[in-house]
C-alpha cells in the first residue's frame, strides 16, 4: 500500500453526470494522517440514497462521483496515532467521515447531526479533496469514524448494518421504544424496512408491515416474521387498525400520504420519517392535536450506536437479507433497486470484482 507519506492511486465506479451511471474511475487517495486507517474494501451495500446522489435528485450532487457508504473492509496501514485498530482486522465505515468534534451534537457523541458533518462520498474533506465512497477498492478514514465488525458477523452481512441497521435501531432507543410488548408498525418493505421488521421483532415487539399493495404479505409474515400486514389501500383493514400502534417507521423513499398511517397511532404515537425524500410532505393538523401524536426523524445513528446494533444483531442472530453481486453488476443492480426488485439489500463484492484492473472509461 505504500508509505504513510505517499499517495495511493485507486479505482472505484463512478458516476459522471445525472445519468447516474457508474463507470471506472482512476483518483488518488490522501497521505496517510496520523489518526487515518486504510481500508481495503471487500464489500459494499447498495442504498437508495446512493440513486439520489447519483442522478442528482437532490440537486446537489458533484462529479466524478464514486458511491457507497455501507463499506466493509480490511484494515492495511494504520496511522501513528491510530489506537482502536490494527492491520489484519475487519472493519466498517458508514455514511459519514468527519465532523467538527465542537458542537453540541458532537459534544453529546451523535455526530451524525453536526451541521458541518463531512459524507463518505459527494462531499468535501477538510484538505479540500472530494470525498469517495465505497465503489472502490481502498478507503482512508479517521478512526473516530471506522467501527470493528465483531466475530460472529460475515462481512457481507455486516454491511448493510452499517445504514440500513443503525437506521432502525437508532430512533428506537432514542424514543425509548425497545421495550417488550410494543406494537410497531414499518412502512415500506425494502433495505431499511426488512431491518426494521428484523430488529423490532427481536426487542419482542408486536410487528405490522404496512403496503400499497398485497404482493409483499407473504414475504413480510412468513420470511420475516412479521405479526400482521396491513394494505393502505384497504379502507376497511385500514380502519380496523386504527389507534392500535405505539410507533410507525416509515421508511419510504418516495412522496406518500402521511394521513393515513397517522390515523393508525394511539395517543402519543410516533411517526417516524427516515426516507429521503426531495417533495414536501402533508397532513391536516388535527391529525397529530387530538391523539398528543408526533411526527419526528431520525437520521442514521451515531458511530456508537452502530457498534451497538452490530452486536445486537451477533447477540440476537439476526442477519439481513441480501443479494450479493459484482462491480460489474451495480449499474443493473442499481436499476433493479430504483424499481424495487430486490430482496432487500444489494451488496456488491468489491473484493472479488478486480476494480483496480478495470480499465478506466472517459466522461461522456
Amino acid at each position: 500500500m505504500g508509505s504513510l507519506a505517499s499517495e495511493k492511486t485507486v479505482v472505484g465506479w463512478a458516476a459522471r453526470d445525472d445519468t447516474g451511471h457508474l463507470s471506472p474511475y482512476s483518483y488518488t487517495l490522501r497521505k496517510t494522517g496520523p489518526e487515518d486507517v486504510v481500508v481495503k474494501v471487500m464489500y459494499c451495500g447498495i442504498c437508495h440514497t446512493d440513486i439520489h446522489q447519483a442522478k442528482n435528485h437532490l440537486g446537489a450532487s458533484n462529479y466524478p462521483m464514486v458511491p457507497g457508504h455501507e463499506v466493509v473492509g480490511e484494515v492495511v496501514e494504520v496511522g501513528p496515532e491510530v489506537t482502536k485498530y490494527r492491520a489484519g482486522e475487519v472493519v466498517g465505515v458508514g455514511v459519514i467521515v468527519g465532523c467538527c468534534r465542537e458542537c453540541r451534537p458532537c459534544k453529546a457523541n451523535v455526530e451524525q447531526y453536526c451541521n458541518k458533518r463531512i459524507w463518505s462520498y459527494n462531499d468535501v474533506y477538510t484538505d479540500g479533496r472530494p470525498t469517495q465512497g465505497g465503489f472502490s477498492s481502498t478507503m482512508v478514514v479517521d478512526q473516530k469514524f471506522v467501527v470493528r465488525i465483531p466475530a460472529g458477523l460475515a462481512p457481507e452481512q455486516a454491511a448493510p448494518l452499517l445504514c440500513a441497521g443503525v437506521t432502525v435501531y437508532s430512533p428506537l432507543k432514542h424514543y425509548g421504544l425497545m421495550a417488550p410488548g410494543l406494537r410497531g408498525g414499518i412502512l415500506g418493505l425494502g433495505g431499511v424496512g426488512h431491518m426494521g421488521v428484523k430488529v423490532a421483532k427481536s426487542m419482542g415487539h408486536h410487528v405490522t408491515v404496512i403496503s400499497s399493495s398485497w404482493k409483499k404479505r407473504a414475504e413480510a409474515m412468513d420470511d420475516l416474521g412479521a405479526d400482521a400486514y396491513l394494505n393502505s389501500t384497504d379502507s376497511n383493514g385500514m380502519a380496523a387498525a386504527a389507534d392500535s400502534l405505539d410507533y410507525i417507521i416509515d421508511t419510504v423513499p418516495v412522496h406518500h400520504p402521511l394521513e393515513p398511517h397517522l390515523a393508525l397511532l394511539k395517543m402519543d404515537g410516533k411517526l417516524i420519517l427516515m426516507g429521503v425524500i426531495n417533495q414536501p410532505l402533508s397532513f391536516i393538523s388535527p391529525m397529530v392535536m387530538l391523539g398528543r401524536k408526533s411526527i419526528t426523524g431520525s437520521f442514521i445513528g451515531s458511530i456508537a450506536e452502530t457498534e451497538e446494533v452490530l452486536q445486537f444483531c451477533v447477540d440476537k442472530g439476526l442477519t439481513s437479507q441480501i443479494e450479493v453481486v459484482k462491480m460489474g453488476y451495480v449499474n443493473q443492480a442499481l436499476e433493479r433497486l430504483e424499481r424495487n426488485d430486490v430482496r432487500y439489500r444489494f451488496v456488491v463484492d468489491v473484493a472479488g470484482s478486480n476494480i483496480d484492473d478495470a480499465p478506466e472509461q472517459p466522461a461522456n
